[in-house]
């Protein structure tokens, strides 16, 4: 595992918080060659990648390629590990650019509740509310509020449920559109 930098640590961290994990703007009084040199670092471990940047969407600018467009930086799977963030909560978050950071930055908490309901919900079979009330400690009524608002309403996630005659209701997030 690679030690990063509390500069490094910072980027992805507010990277991870924003939507569509974008790396810019970088923090305060980092610029020019020391920027050059910390993202350069990161790109090379895989950290971070350059991608081009959606103008109309407003994203910020890392380097202009001349024909009047440009890059930006987003923050990589890899990245988000190395900083702690849960792989299988980066994966159901992955294409949210239009939820709010504060609640991506919550989701991705490792270790959360939340974050546990959505690796339970990412199973091949799903889960029902009787399996997650054991293992997050919450009553029925908890568990069906934090699906349909905090992971539908709020982060946008696909969650379905099904009849199963030998499991009873199943629920799991469906990635496919």
């Amino acid at each position: 595992m690679t030690k990063l930098t509390d500069t490094q640590t910072l980027i992805l961290t507010r990277a991870s918080a924003r939507p569509g994990n974008l790396g810019l703007p970088l923090p305060g009084g980092l610029h020019g060659a020391a920027a050059k040199l910390a993202i350069g670092r990161m790109v090379k471990l895989g950290l971070i990648e350059e991608v081009d940047a959606n103008i109309r969407r407003g994203e910020p600018l890392w380097r202009e390629t001349g024909d009047g467009h440009g890059t930006t930086l987003i923050a990589t799977e890899a990245g988000q590990v190395a900083i702690g963030i849960d792989p299988v909560v980066v994966k159901a978050l992955a294409g949210l650019r239009d939820a709010k950071p504060e609640v991506i930055a919550a989701a991705l908490r490792p270790g959360t509740k939340q974050a546990q309901l959505i690796a339970m919900l990412q199973a091949p079979g799903g889960t029902t509310v009787a399996e997650i009330a054991v293992k997050v400690e919450w009553r029925s009524h908890s568990i069906r509020g934090a699906i349909s608002g905090s992971l539908k309403k709020k982060l946008g996630l696909r969650v379905i449920s099904e009849r199963n005659p030998a499991r009873g209701r199943v629920y799991r997030i469906c990635l496919a559109e």
